[in-house]
């Protein structure tokens, strides 16, 4: 595909309208579009991996190449998922360019592109995680500090264990009834309803003790 310079005709993963941006960003973009061999589009969000435009974008490119992204988190939602999307291009030998990280479009050794862009990268992934961990601990020092005052509530139960269908998903459950069967009958969704399988300590064996009596 020749070196991964602005002149190369770029394949692309694309997967956000832009947002405002300065226009010396906006310019770039702009250059960068009409340099694509291929554009790929996705509605769903980058939670989901399998979505059907990621896919067809990792299928297309080949040694050489270089997709291009508007923000990281288009290809993950955590630094696991990126790290493991990532390697999946790196196998493939082709780099990755993000529209709102530092261009090197100017170097055109392949090699010295591929570590400077990962560099960049994990800098910006440990950033991200960074001001994750932060807005976690301040949600948890403003809840302790709501509790320490008697004003923190929480969240109000949807069900209260005497809650007639929820007695009817518990009994069901116990008589060897599944998660998914007991959200059929009952319509509580099965996720919720191990929550509360868990809070009242309803699990396979007080099942299994039941049958044994």
């Amino acid at each position: 595909m020749g070196n991964p310079s602005l002149n190369h005709r770029y394949r692309k993963g694309f997967y956000s309208l832009f947002k405002t941006l300065q226009q010396n960003h906006l310019d770039r973009q702009l250059e960068l579009l009409s340099k694509c061999d291929k554009i790929f589009t996705d509605k769903a969000s980058g939670k989901d991996t399998n979505r059907e435009g990621f896919q067809k974008m990792m299928e297309f490119i080949r040694e050489g190449d270089i997709v291009v992204v508007t923000e990281l988190k288009r290809l993950g939602r955590n630094n696991k998922e990126l790290t493991e999307t990532m390697n999946l291009i790196q196998l493939k030998k082709a780099t990755l360019e993000v529209l709102n990280l530092p261009a090197l479009t100017g170097i055109t050794d392949d090699n010295l592109r591929r570590l400077l862009n990962n560099l960049i990268i994990e800098l910006y992934k440990y950033q991200a995680e960074e001001e994750r961990r932060y807005i976690r601990e301040t949600q948890q020092q403003g809840i302790a500090l709501a509790k320490a005052k008697g004003k923190y509530k929480g969240g109000k139960p949807k069900y209260r264990e005497n809650d007639p269908r929820l007695q009817l998903a518990f009994k069901l459950f116990l008589e060897g009834s599944t998660d998914k069967e007991v959200e059929e009958q009952t319509g509580i969704n099965r996720r919720t309803f191990r929550r509360y399988r868990m809070k009242y300590g309803i699990t396979k064996n007080s099942r299994i003790s039941k049958e044994e009596i």
